[in-house]
């Protein structure tokens, strides 16, 4: 049998960084425990946890458009918590809409940390997601909250968990040289160079992905090893899986198309057009990642005067129907000792808080 403790908590706060640096909160002190409520007819929340409220953190993943994010929000005002990113996009300070990054109301309700605190001219790394996603796990600790971790980027949950194998930083002469060629080369040609110096890293990667070819190709260079050999390194998790509660949030796929059409109809509303014009203003290369986020493309073609706005609009859902999918299968494939969770038991756990789970 399982049962959740129950917490009533309220407290407000500004978004930031970490939560000592930029967030200023307001909250109340929590109320003691109240009655255990059974959850034994959910057979989706499960876990085995450590037996001390501060150790463990609640993990929540799911595609986009899952409603993952609301749940978070429920979670940290009962339990007390603090929502932590774990989004690669969300990070990026220049895309709030497209991103659907959390509102001012949301950040007014509950403490937020990694959000838009990394300038989209710089590629964010699940390497440096670790360190930083840490950094705000031990803060909320510090304060006495329950760190909360949401998001869609299964290799930020990965890092966290598992961690990262120990792949040497690139020559910085070696990085420039490799850089320079994928400004003046196609990346089917220099995926081909790859092929025949690291077939194994190769047969890996899109040949379409100049990104991953050229950081392969860094690698080798510096280090004389396949950066597949590298990847099979073990690394060192920042949390301890035992300590965590982990959810996967898999909603009806009938119920997620019409959510993100709503959605981005609702991101046109509030300005993603401009938020997309300015970003183009911003001068970034196309290869960093904040200018593949969803919707950016589409919209800047928009902008440009490419696509009408419908026809753009048409697009970026369809991208994000694609992404979706893709998002959900993996999910399913690499998260199978998390906790699915129906609509109806996310329901339920928002209306009964989610301090801690006992087996």
């Amino acid at each position: 049998m399982i049962q959740i403790e129950k917490f009533a908590h309220n407290q407000a706060a500004n978004s930031g960084e970490f939560l000592d640096h930029h967030t200023s909160s307001v909250a109340r002190e929590r109320p003691p425990s109240a009655s255990h409520i059974d959850l034994a007819t959910d057979p989706g929340v499960t876990g085995r946890m450590s037996r001390t409220a501060d150790a463990r953190a609640i993990l929540i993943a799911g595609p986009t458009a899952s409603g993952k994010s609301a749940l978070a929000l429920a979670l940290a005002e009962r339990e007390g918590g603090v929502v932590i990113n774990a989004d690669s996009m969300q990070v990026y300070r220049e895309l709030a809409i497209l991103t659907a990054r959390p509102s001012a109301a949301d950040l007014e309700r509950a403490p937020h940390a990694l959000y838009g605190f990394v300038s989209g001219a710089e590629a964010y790394s699940a390497g440096r997601y670790a360190v930083d996603a840490a950094h705000a796990v031990a803060e909320a600790r510090k304060q006495g909250k329950v760190p909360i971790i949401v998001g869609g980027t299964g290799l930020y949950f990965k890092a966290l968990l598992e961690g990262l194998s120990p792949v040497p930083a690139a020559d910085p002469e070696v990085r420039a040289y490799w850089r320079a060629q994928a400004a003046q080369r196609p990346a089917t040609e220099l995926h081909a160079v790859l092929s025949s110096r690291d077939p194994e890293m190769a047969a890996r990667l899109m040949p379409t992905d100049p990104q991953r070819i050229v950081r392969a190709l860094e690698v080798l260079e510096s280090t004389g090893r396949s950066l597949a050999a590298w990847q099979r390194e073990p690394g060192q998790p920042a949390l301890a899986e035992q300590a965590t509660v982990r959810l996967l949030v898999l909603p009806d796929r009938e119920a997620v198309g019409p959510r993100i059409d709503a959605r981005f109809d609702a991101m046109l509303a509030e300005g993603a057009i401009e938020e997309v014009r300015r970003l183009l203003d911003c001068g970034f290369s196309d290869e960093l990642p904040i200018m593949r986020a969803l919707g950016v493309a589409p919209l800047a073609e928009h902008v440009r005067g490419v696509l009408q706005l419908e026809t753009a609009a048409a697009a970026a859902k369809t991208q994000t129907r694609q992404y979706a999918k893709r998002q959900a299968t993996w999910l399913r494939r690499n998260m199978r000792s998390w906790a699915p969770l129906s609509a109806q038991q996310m329901e339920r756990i928002k209306s009964v808080g989610l301090a801690f789970i006992q087996p």
